[in-house]
């Protein structure tokens, strides 16, 4: 486990879909998760009340924007727009999954660019900074007037790497394909 003290002034929130990885990433950091909590009103609005003071400190709000899509998408935008209105002194959304990252580009006419329209609604809402594990496609990247950082696992790093003998499913995607290619052809070769 990772030193507290290292993590002085560091303040993890979590949305209601994201509460466990949030929990994980926290006990490595050493530190416990903040606060927060979520209401649904009777129409479906909801709103985000900070139970912890964040005034001029590092915050971080993980949240996966998977399903329910425009559920989580919506929650992450209003608890980013709680931080910056409770003074926070950066706002980092941790999105471990990019919702409607597949809506990347323009291929055919009268169709839209929603994996951009998304990342505006994150900068609006407040955010200064956006680490996700699953944008899709790396010009994602691009969409964002903030700094993305998009980590790649190791073993993608490092493609001779033996990993562990746990095997995990994962939904296939155009451009995660691509990526598995790439690095079967660096292991075949």
């Amino acid at each position: 486990m990772a030193n507290g003290a290292m993590y002085t002034g560091i303040k993890v929130f979590a949305g209601r879909g994201s509460t466990d990885l949030a929990n994980r990433v926290c006990r490595q950091m050493g530190i416990e998760l903040c606060a927060a909590r979520t209401t649904v009103f009777p129409d479906g609005e909801l709103i985000v009340k900070l139970e912890e003071d964040v005034r001029g400190r590092d915050c971080y709000v993980v949240l996966s924007t998977c399903e329910p899509v425009n559920d989580n998408l919506m929650e992450l935008c209003v608890a980013i727009d709680c931080l910056r209105r409770a003074s926070a002194g950066r706002i980092t959304a941790v999105i471990p999954y990019y919702g409607y990252a597949r809506q990347d580009r323009k291929d055919e006419g009268r169709v839209p660019i929603t994996a951009k329209l998304v990342a505006n609604m994150i900068v609006a809402a407040g955010a200064h900074r956006v680490m996700s594990i699953d944008l899709h496609a790396a010009q994602i990247q691009g969409f964002f007037d903030i700094p993305v950082d998009h980590p790649v696992p190791v073993h993608e790093l490092n493609p001779r790497q033996q990993l562990p003998h746990q095997t995990f499913h994962m939904r296939s995607t155009e451009g995660r394909f691509h990526r598995l290619h790439e690095r079967a052809k660096v292991v075949l070769h």
